[in-house]
């Protein structure tokens, strides 16, 4: 039995790249790419139509970068898994890629050798990251384990509780948030409070003070 084909959007504005990416994918008889862009708003455009498997997407776009196009898709409901093509090899852009939800960080000069595995990890429910970037990977792993260690209150709270730090860490008032989550906002500031008590955070702006410091680690 053969194993499901993996549609995929292509989003760069650079054609030849693009162009030697797609050969490279559709060398694999399961990867078919269904479109190719090359700016921020058709790629949003094109991902809401198709709803692929897997798109690919350059994060410097002309129009709306990709972490503008991450957030609009989050913002919209549209479950299509992310992988970024970036030059950035820091740290700071690694954390904020997986603080939006990007679910593969591929580096443009390692493309070739890692594209078509990190599009199957991804189409299959897993992350990829670039190999070369572990030791950021390591180091947001260990903090998140420190974080935990000093607020075990972290490790109480329910997937829509931790949803909506993260949330918070975004600077999204509790009426953002609601809209979001599609609840009430009267059921976002009881969240909140919740959230406050269990990690032990008193005062009004406790809480956004702890999510914007820590939100690498959430």
């Amino acid at each position: 039995m053969s194993q499901a084909e993996i549609r995929v959007i292509l989003a760069d504005d650079h054609p030849i790249f693009r162009r030697g990416l797609r050969q490279v994918l559709e060398m694999d008889e399961r990867l078919k790419v269904v479109c190719e862009t090359e700016d921020g708003d058709s790629t949003l455009a094109r991902i809401r139509e198709l709803r692929p498997d897997v798109a690919i997407v350059d994060v410097d776009m002309p129009g709306r970068d990709g972490f503008e196009v991450v957030r609009a898709l989050r913002d919209l409901r549209v479950a299509a898994p992310v992988v970024f093509l970036t030059m950035y090899k820091d740290a700071q852009f690694l954390n904020s890629a997986l603080d939006v939800g990007v679910k593969g960080y591929v580096l443009k000069d390692s493309a070739v050798t890692e594209i078509v595995n990190a599009v199957k990890m991804v189409a299959a429910g897993q992350s990829f990251i670039s190999p070369q970037l572990s030791t950021h990977l390591l180091n947001r792993v260990t903090r998140a384990a420190q974080l935990e260690e000093q607020q075990p209150g972290i490790a109480e709270l329910t997937p829509t509780e931790r949803r909506v730090l993260k949330l918070v860490a975004e600077y999204k008032t509790s009426k953002e948030i609601a809209d979001l989550l599609h609840v009430g906002v009267r059921t976002i500031e009881h969240h909140r409070a919740t959230i406050a008590a269990k990690l032990d955070l008193k005062g009004s702006h406790a809480l956004i003070k702890f999510a914007i410091e820590h939100r690498s680690e959430l």
